[in-house]
């Protein structure tokens, strides 16, 4: 159990909803507020607006990529300090490697399990 002053948020940036759905009730059961978005533009209009803890993206998203959205938020005053969760279907280590030089956090492979997702998080958000 994670010790918490106040309910973090987390949002997730997400196109596939059963994912979405699967991480939010994973993150909600340990107590964190959750924020959902389907699209890249969307999420990064609730990472400026709604004073999010964490992030985690999808890199293949409708339009804009996870790749360029990282890019933005890494890249804005707003948005750089919170931590991104890079998360996709890729194993390739290569891409794990260039989401971590472009400022993300940490990276998880889909699918995920529950613990991993939870340890993640929980992980990261500790180090603040």
């Amino acid at each position: 159990m994670t010790r918490k002053t106040k309910a973090d948020t987390v949002l997730i940036i997400e196109d596939d909803a059963d994912i979405r759905t699967f991480a939010s009730r994973v993150l909600e059961l340990e107590g964190y507020r959750i924020l959902q978005s389907e699209t890249g533009e969307k999420g990064l209009r609730l990472a400026r607006e709604k004073g999010v803890s964490l992030i985690l993206l999808d890199l293949r998203l409708p339009g804009e990529s996870g790749w360029t959205l990282l890019e933005k938020m890494k890249g804005a005053p707003e948005t750089a300090a919170i931590p991104v969760i890079v998360f996709t279907a890729s194993v390739a280590a290569s891409q794990h490697q260039r989401a971590l030089a472009m400022g993300a956090a940490d990276y998880l492979t889909k699918p995920l399990s529950a613990s991993a997702l939870k340890n993640t998080v929980v992980g990261i958000l500790r180090k603040r």
